[in-house]
């Protein structure tokens, strides 16, 4: 059996959750927006984690506000091997496993004159844990793999005039990084010992920290007619950590490196009021995952410094996503919402398809309500189910001493979501 969960980061106070995105991209933001698929999240604007999708969007709140949330996670993933091949032996290689998991966000806006807002928030654009049985087929590709980011956004909006107003934000990011494989190689010095070879667990634990930006624009085209624009910058981040064996004899620790640019995302996004009980919003993002080509795992120290200890072939593929959804307004203190969205894999192939991160495109459907329990506090709540399309993988990395992964996985995830704004 085996355990695969895609987990975001850790934010304020280490808190941790599991999502499902495209890639290893993580959209649970907030949690005003699942209800909606978030679908028109660079110009909606109705809480203070606008900071995250659009920060000009603060212009459109209170003189001080603040939003608090958790998203609660539940994914299943089936794995059905068809025909794994791996050396020395077998394992095992069916399974089903996921658990509840949380996954909380956190902003604060306020305004220092009429025009011009500052904020910050606490976020986690990107994370991914998979967790399999040590004994599992593909032990040899990959016994686990956990990536956190730690994202601090402060921000700055400024209306420029009744119809424009722009924002700005720099990113400060945390990503951390732990990949536990089985090891199958020689001894560098004395062959007589690679029959231990088979028995070493080897673990890469590395860490940076870097900076990137965002920005964005929100234009009011008409007064039931909104438009929002919104750019986050790639992240390089050089990793840097060490590579630890369970047997010194064969594998002795070494410190290693490597290299990986996170993607940018670009958001258009549209609101369009209907008539007094209708609001639609839409979403069409991009995300430029072709940054992440290929992950060479580089030793700094050791018999081999600046040899590769293994190269993580992704090839990633730039990816689109479309979101749709509509707000209608029960009540004067109640609005229903709901959302429909398609996002697409960055994973071009089966042969490309790591188990690491077995992802394929997924359609989301939401729903959910906002309540406005006063003229200055808003509870939020809504829920997703994503139908993820079944996933073939046959990576084979034979040649490498790494097995051939062959079989298909079976996946759905279901979002609960809450949310407490407030301004003041």
């Amino acid at each position: 059996m085996h355990t695969p969960r895609l987990i975001p980061a850790l934010v304020a106070l280490a808190f941790s959750g599991s999502a499902v995105a495209s890639g290893f991209q993580l959209l649970e933001q907030n949690a005003s927006g699942l209800a909606n698929s978030y679908a028109g999240s660079a110009a909606i604007a109705d809480s203070a984690s606008t900071i995250f999708f659009n920060p000009a969007g603060m212009t459109k709140l209170q003189a001080h506000e603040f939003s608090v949330g958790l998203n609660a996670v539940r994914p299943s993933f089936e794995f059905t091997d068809k025909g794994s091949v791996i050396a020395p032996a077998t394992g095992t290689g069916t399974g089903d496993a996921g658990d509840w998991a949380y996954i909380p966000n956190g902003y604060l806006s306020w305004a220092l004159n009429k025009d011009l807002y500052v904020g910050v928030g606490f976020s986690a654009p990107f994370g991914l844990s998979t967790a399999y049985d040590p004994t599992w087929v593909g032990r040899f590709q990959s016994i686990s793999f956990d990536i956190k980011t730690y994202n601090i956004n402060p921000s700055i909006a400024y209306r420029l005039n009744d119809k424009l107003s722009i924002g700005f934000g720099v990113n400060w990011q945390r990503m951390e990084a732990e990949y536990v494989r089985m090891a199958a190689v020689a001894h560098p010095s004395n062959p007589a010992l690679n029959s231990l070879v088979q028995n070493t667990k080897v673990t890469l634990d590395a860490d940076d920290d870097s900076w990137g930006w965002n920005a964005g624009v929100l234009f009011d085209v008409s007064p039931t007619t909104r438009i929002g624009v919104s750019y986050r910058s790639t992240v390089k981040h050089t990793l840097e950590g060490t590579l630890k064996s369970t047997n010194q004899a064969v594998s002795p620790d070494v410190t290693a490196k490597a290299d990986v640019e996170l993607p940018d995302t670009l958001i258009i996004s549209a609101v369009q009021k209907l008539n007094d009980k209708w609001t639609m919003v839409g979403d069409l993002s991009w995300t430029g995952w072709s940054s992440v080509q290929t992950v060479p795992i580089i030793r700094t120290s050791g018999a081999l410094p600046g040899s590769t200890a293994q190269t993580l072939e992704t090839k990633f593929r730039d990816t689109w996503r479309v979101a749709f959804g509509g707000i209608y307004q029960y009540s004067g203190n109640l609005d229903l919402k709901f959302g429909i969205a398609y996002d697409q894999t960055p994973v071009k192939s089966a042969e490309l398809r790591l188990v690491s991160l077995p992802d394929n495109d997924r359609l989301w459907i939401s729903g959910g309500a906002q309540w406005k329990l006063s003229k200055d506090v808003r509870l939020d709540i809504g829920a997703a189910y994503l139908f993820v399309r079944d996933t073939n993988i046959d990576n084979n990395q034979l040649a490498a001493g790494r097995g051939r992964v062959t079989g298909t996985y079976d996946s759905n995830v279901l979002i609960l979501g809450a949310q407490y704004s407030q301004s003041f």
